[in-house]
């Protein structure tokens, strides 16, 4: 359950080689949710490296509440952190996806309880972003009352629009040093263009990662099973 009683659904899964004593907090995007094969994949190679806890964001797949895009999704990433802490985990590291990389980033600049690591993966840096043709149709679903039925026919429970806006990716990633940060963005991303990467690199400041991967799209649907082990890996490794 979430900070402000939202009730979340989601998976454990134990570390493939056993014994290990590092957790993958991860995020999906919007859309997304753990039981997408995907998104699975994704998990299950994690779990090479480490326990994985993956909740369904509020809104989403099998978890209560209404999605608010991003804005009160922070307490339920947090809600993960909490609940791999109790299962033993000493170290625990955050991954996020899209919409779930701009969670990860707020969450580790904002919340009490900071991850141990923390990667973004294909984030926005601010939002209202109407650049490409894939966030047009993204507005689309939230904004319209058409798009606002057809994204419930996607599995997505949308809340009502934002009273006040939350501050944005770019406004507080320089919170998270000295806590590790890697910002991962394909080259190809046709979401959010590499520029937002590289805007995040620049403001979080410190010693923050930046990898822009050549001939990769966006979010869980482009992770290849060897960038997913070099993320793993160094969050293995900036959190050890």
């Amino acid at each position: 359950m979430s900070h402000d009683a939202v009730l979340l659904s989601g998976v454990h899964v134990s570390p493939a080689h056993g014994g290990s004593d590092l957790a993958f907090v991860v995020g999906h995007g919007f859309t997304n949710h753990v039981g997408k094969p995907f998104v699975a994949r994704v998990l299950r190679r994690f779990a090479r490296h480490g326990g994985v806890v993956a909740l369904d964001f509020r809104g989403h797949g099998r978890s209560q509440g209404l999605s608010t895009v991003g804005h009160d999704e922070v307490h339920d990433l947090a809600a993960g952190v909490s609940l791999a802490r109790e299962l033993g985990y000493r170290r625990v590291v955050t991954v996020g996806f899209s919409m779930g990389a701009s969670i990860a980033l707020r969450h580790a600049a904002l919340h009490a309880e900071h991850p141990d690591a923390v990667a973004a993966v294909s984030s926005p840096s601010r939002w209202w972003v109407r650049e490409t043709p894939a966030m047009r149709r993204v507005h689309w679903l939230l904004e319209q009352p058409h798009g606002r039925l057809a994204a419930r026919a996607l599995g997505v429970r949308l809340g009502p629009p934002w009273r006040t806006t939350p501050e944005s990716p770019l406004e507080v990633v320089h919170r998270i040093t000295p806590t590790p940060l890697l910002i991962v963005h394909g080259e190809d991303d046709h979401y959010f263009d590499p520029a937002h990467a590289r805007a995040l690199h620049r403001a979080a400041g410190g010693d923050a990662v930046l990898w822009v991967e050549p001939r990769i799209r966006h979010a869980e649907s482009a992770m290849t099973p060897a960038l997913v082990d070099r993320i793993a890996t160094w969050l293995d490794h900036e959190s050890s």
